[in-house]
């Protein structure tokens, strides 16, 4: 063989190895992906756990909750609770662990297109949205404005696009909706439209809830398809901490419970205004809340899907406003995926809710601490995780982009490190010691690995400064800004077709306008 023929192959050979490479992974090859195993970082000890559910226990049977609806009183009465004195609901430990024995475990999160289905039992760990601002934020100038149903959609179109937020709860408040049958209406329709994803909303009446079902069923070809594989799940404030029941989202709950939609039963106490200061304290009470939502839900329905939800937020004691993105609040968010993992129920709850009112560096240190701790806790489903400000009462355009890197650092944590034969490398080592060249930028286990061992950044800057300059000095809110545009200038899912759209229009007042759904708005 001649030398040309075999610098032709060679350079073949290599071409074949970058192509090799370049192309897409299987999912289970991926270095990071939805469900990996956490449950590395504990803040809580074994005889921690025990300690704070023997109080959750105590708080339920000796305090109770107030103000439940009379459905809510003839529903959980009938499996034992019973009403004191005082008129407060008292659940007795044995009927909490009866429950706990009956509870809806190893449920799937289902989503309109199959492959985006979650599995969030275990330590499986998945990252996703939520909250509900009433602002947008420009990453830019700093300015914040009412947030509008267009701006909910945008982002569900975003989310779509981003590997690693893994569901799209309602993240905004459309601002221009001033009906609340309308707002709740919209959100569940720009949601669902805007991504394939699984989605979370909520309601702020049962009638409301109803329509949202029929919308759902028509999307899902009928009731039954919809019951058979539910992709929306209903966020549910249905506790006023401390130990209140909330009167409207109990009776939202016990029409979103009959008609198959899974439940994030939320507590969401304010440590040092709505629940105690001590941290073990807002654990011990929002954990009883939860609870206590779980008997109401099995009561309801035995067996029905409930996700365990208790997000104790912290306040900054010098002020009494709430602090989003301090280590309190990772230490609690971590407690609580812990006590989901003792009860082995599907567990939620918040991170990455920093306190910084632009993507900034404030804003990547406190979401970078709260979001690892959640994953290495082993939590099953982290909201909040992407794209907020201000403590919840701003989004960002770019941040989804900037937080959809900052997750992928964090499942790479999350996933640890393989140790094997093959890992440790011990032969590698021999090779390239004995054998030449002396390093191992061109080992055959270095090109193997290269795409299955590591993450890289999509918009994160890794060039020298040199290079980097040549290339327009850009940060990376401006790359954020630039894959925003790009994104929301083309990608629209488009999986609800016309005929359905038209149906559901004709059915709902759909404030949306079509054309905003179709490539050629002029919005971006």
């Amino acid at each position: 063989m001649s030398e040309v023929d075999t610098q032709a192959r060679r350079r073949g050979g290599r071409a074949a190895r970058q192509a090799e490479r370049a192309a897409p992974l299987r999912e289970d090859m991926r270095p990071i992906r939805p469900g990996l195993q956490g449950g590395q970082y504990k803040p809580l000890s074994d005889r921690d756990i025990q300690r704070i559910h023997g109080a959750v226990l105590e708080l339920l049977e000796t305090v109770g909750l107030c103000d439940a609806i009379p459905t809510c009183i003839e529903a959980m009465t009938a499996v034992g609770c019973h009403v004191g004195a005082n008129g407060r609901l008292l659940i007795p430990r044995g009927v909490v662990e009866d429950t706990l024995a009956k509870a809806a475990r190893r449920f799937p999160l289902y989503a309109q297109d199959p492959a985006r289905d979650l599995e969030p039992w275990d330590k499986k760990v998945h990252y996703g949205t939520a909250g509900a601002a009433v602002h947008m934020v420009d990453a830019v100038t700093g300015l914040y404005r009412e947030s509008l149903l267009d701006d909910l959609y945008d982002i569900a179109r975003l989310v779509d696009s981003l590997d690693n937020i893994h569901f799209y709860q309602r993240s905004v408040v459309p601002r221009d909706m001033a009906d609340p049958r309308d707002m709740d209406i919209n959100t569940l329709y720009a949601c669902i439209s805007g991504t394939t994803k699984h989605v979370g909303s909520s309601f702020v009446a049962p009638g409301h809830v109803e329509e949202g079902f029929d919308i759902l069923h028509m999307v899902a070809g009928g009731e039954d398809k919809w019951r058979a594989r539910p992709f929306v799940s209903m966020s549910c404030c249905f506790v006023v901490p401390p130990l209140k029941f909330a009167e409207d989202a109990c009776r939202c709950l016990e029409v979103g419970v009959r008609g198959g939609m899974p439940i994030l039963l939320l507590a969401a106490g304010q440590a040092g205004a709505t629940s105690p200061a001590a941290l073990a304290g807002a654990v011990v009470l929002q954990v009883a809340e939860v609870l206590a939502g779980l008997v109401y839900v099995n009561a309801i329905k035995p067996g029905a899907p409930a996700i365990f939800g208790p997000w104790p937020f912290v306040s900054d004691l010098r002020t009494g406003a709430m602090s989003g993105g301090s280590g309190e609040q990772a230490l609690l968010s971590s407690a609580c995926a812990q006590m989901a993992q003792f009860y082995d129920l599907t567990g939620g709850v918040p991170a990455g809710m920093t306190d910084s009112k632009v993507p900034d560096a404030q804003a990547g240190y406190e979401k970078g601490y709260t979001e690892v701790t959640a994953g290495l806790a082993g939590t099953n489903l982290v909201y909040e995780s992407a794209g907020m400000h201000a403590s919840l009462l701003g989004s960002c355009f770019e941040s989804y982009v900037i937080d959809n890197d900052l997750i992928g650092a964090a499942l790479r944590t999350v996933r640890g490190i393989d140790v094997n034969d093959e890992t440790l490398s011990v032969e590698v080592i021999r090779q390239v010691c004995i054998d030449g060249p002396g390093h191992f930028l061109g080992h055959d286990q270095t090109l193997s690995l290269m795409q299955r061992e590591y993450f890289y950044p999509q918009i994160g800057d890794r060039t020298s400064p040199k290079e980097w300059v040549e290339r327009g000095s850009t940060d990376v809110v401006q790359k954020a800004r630039a894959r925003v545009k790009e994104t929301l200038a083309a990608h629209y899912p488009g999986h609800i077709s016309e005929d359905i759209d038209r149906k559901i229009r004709a059915r709902s007042n759909i404030r949306l306008p079509r054309n905003h759904m179709r490539p050629g708005y002029g919005r971006w």
